[in-house]
């Protein structure tokens, strides 16, 4: 487990990335984003229950994935360290979320309550932008990711998720893999299969 002191870190250099920061909004920053630890298959929001808060991961990996009426799971992204993950669109309209997340291995996330980042905008105004720039980037990333989805071969995708998530890729069940690419675990093996001839 990683040191509480050690902890935000990778979340102040993750925000130091996009917008700059003075050490009292550090302060501020580290005050608003509480520790939580989940263990391995521990459900961080389940399907129906209102995102009321922003999530960033510091160790572990996660999945955010929904169920259709026959039982079926289709896997709608992944979670490593450094990044963020959500039901955005549970969170931004305040509605009923259409994805769990799910913790695939022991994970520590830092996540704030959508009212302490109401506070924190207020007191840390460089954070409303730090944050409009992720929605854009999760925005554009998501719409690249549906037209890919509708214009590539299954072995492309897969060549473009090994190339970008090497990290996520060998730290997740194959069938996860294959779920997340829209194609069955036995087109993902063929795929792997060809590739290595």
């Amino acid at each position: 487990m990683i040191a509480k002191e050690d902890m935000y870190i990778s979340l102040i250099e993750n925000i130091k990335e996009l917008v700059t920061v003075s050490e009292k909004d550090i302060s501020l920053i580290m005050d608003s984003f509480k520790p939580k630890a989940l263990a391995k298959k521990d459900i961080l929001l389940f399907k129906g229950d209102t995102s009321n808060h922003m999530r960033f991961i510091i160790e572990g990996c996660l999945r955010s994935y929904y169920i259709n009426e026959e039982g079926h799971e289709y896997i709608v992204q992944f979670g490593i360290r450094n990044w963020w993950i959500n039901d955005l669109f549970s969170y931004l309209t305040k509605t009923p979320a259409q994805y769990f997340i799910q913790a695939l291995q022991p994970t520590t996330i830092l996540q704030i309550h959508r009212d302490d980042l109401d506070k924190l905008f207020i007191q840390v105004p460089v954070m409303e932008r730090f944050f409009r720039i992720k929605m854009e980037r999760a925005y554009v990333a998501n719409l690249n990711r549906t037209v890919k989805s509708m214009s590539e071969t299954s072995e492309s995708r897969y060549l473009n998720f090994i190339k970008t998530h090497r990290d996520i890729e060998q730290n997740v069940p194959q069938y996860m893999v294959a779920s997340y690419l829209g194609i069955t675990p036995e087109h993902l093996s063929t795929i792997r299969k060809n590739l290595h001839q």
